[in-house]
């Protein structure tokens, strides 16, 4: 079911229960209102009643006959009975039609007036008294007028009510199109948006106020930039990839097509294979960089002496480049339990040995690396500075795509993993990765954790 169906037959729902009960209520007090109305002319039957019969020796002859015109109109199957106080019937005979109980004739006398039905009629009983005694008087008629009026009044109200649900319907129909207008326009823009037109945008002011829409339409704009982001940053990687895979591969088979051009003595096949060797690691060892930027993930945790955990990423340096590595305690907490965090220390390891791997790699053989830890306020700071090659502006905000190469760093052995993986080791364990840059002045990576 579409949402403008669904939003018409919600509010079409809505108002009908809403009318239904308004209706309800209309109908029921009109009821009692009819109901009240026929017991009060009951009552007043009965009074006449007592009056013209009990009391008619004390009045003229002139007006007994005013008060049988003005009063004595009989009501549909009208039924008076008097009894006295023995319970028996006076002046008027007995209806057969009507016959009333001892029991309901006993409850008038001690109630002095009760209502009650006799089959389809509505009847009162009251309790009269004047100078010839106590009587009891009982009137009883149907209400026909007033059913036919509440039929009249229930048939109108369903009509209506049928009415009013078919001009709701359509209302809400326009209504609920009229407001989903600009959700389908967006939806039609959005439709026409493939892989191929990823910097179109949705129009925004779509529906000309500042609304959800205008939201839903920035919602996707901001979606369609980070998947533009994300296929460029696809495109570059499967470009970068393919290259980094192919250099050992084309290698390889030109090494190998030069050892099998012509013979050779064992010492030129010894060096061919060698040569094909080192490739093949180097192609094991992209594959591996790969692997674990794709699945990289906590695992078993444990807590971790930061300062500890430098000491032994310098440890996994290569052992000739390990006296170039500086590390320097700075601002450090008198608690050292406040050095430790949650994670893996392999993965947190191999991090750091990657940032140090890099500074290394791009710093002259003779300089230094300085790798400083700072606490400060439960944030731990590592630092690592390097004065090499640096990195160019234009090339700093895309070293963390994998296999990103900047163009003074070609010549250098590598594929352009470390640092993405790196940052991705520290982003799962909550923390973040700065670099900041100096071209030809050296790099300071940040850790915070």
């Amino acid at each position: 079911m579409t949402i403008r169906n669904r939003l018409t037959w919600l509010f079409l729902g809505l108002v009908a229960v809403i009318l239904l009960a308004a209706m309800t209520t209309v109908y029921i007090l009109q009821t009692d209102y009819t109901h009240e109305e026929f017991r009060q002319r009951l009552r007043d039957r009965a009074e006449v009643t007592g009056y013209v019969f009990l009391e008619q020796d004390e009045l003229r002859a002139e007006a007994f006959r005013d008060f049988q015109r003005r009063y004595m109109r009989t009501l549909a199957e009208e039924v008076l009975q008097i009894y006295d106080s023995d319970l028996q019937p006076r002046f008027i005979e007995q209806d057969v039609r009507v016959r009333i109980s001892d029991q309901i004739l006993a409850r008038i006398l001690l109630e002095k007036e009760v209502y009650f039905e006799i089959g389809p009629r509505q009847a009162v009983g009251i309790f009269y008294s004047d100078n010839q005694g106590k009587f009891i008087i009982v009137a009883a008629a149907q209400n026909r007028s007033g059913t036919a009026r509440l039929e009249y009044l229930g048939l109108i109200l369903v009509c209506i009510f049928v009415g009013s649900l078919l001009l709701i319907y359509v209302a809400g129909r326009v209504f609920a199109g009229k407001a989903l207008a600009p959700i389908a326009a967006v939806n039609d823009q959005v439709d026409r948006i493939t892989t191929q037109d990823l910097h179109l945008r949705v129009n925004e002011g779509i529906s000309h106020e500042q609304d959800e829409i205008t939201r839903l339409a920035r919602t996707f704009n901001r979606m369609l930039e980070r998947l533009e982001d994300g296929f460029e940053t696809q495109r570059t990687f499967v470009s970068n990839a393919s290259h980094e895979l192919r250099t050992p591969l084309t290698a390889t088979i030109g090494e190998l097509q030069v050892l099998l051009n012509r013979e050779r003595d064992p010492a030129a096949y010894r060096e061919g294979v060698a040569s094909v060797l080192h490739e093949l690691q180097q192609l094991k060892l992209l594959i591996n960089n790969l692997l674990e930027l794709t699945q990289t993930n906590p695992g078993a945790t444990d807590d971790v002496r930061l300062d500890e955990l430098l000491w032994e990423a310098r440890e996994a340096v290569a052992p000739a480049q390990r006296p170039r590595v500086h590390i320097i305690l700075g601002n450090l907490p008198d608690d050292a339990e406040q050095l430790e965090i949650r994670g893996n220390r392999q993965l947190l390891s191999r991090a750091l040995t990657n940032l140090l791997d890099n500074a290394l790699k791009y710093s002259a053989p003779e300089q230094p690396v300085e790798v400083r830890l700072d606490y400060d306020r439960g944030r731990r700071l590592i630092r690592v500075q390097d004065h090499g090659i640096g990195i160019s502006d234009k090339a700093l905000p895309h070293i963390f795509q994998p296999f990103f190469r900047a163009d003074n760093a070609r010549d250098v052995v590598g594929h352009g993993v470390g640092l993405p993986l790196a940052r991705k080791i520290i982003q799962l364990h909550g923390g973040e990765l700065h670099i900041t840059s100096q071209f030809g002045q050296g790099t300071r990576a940040e850790v915070v954790l």
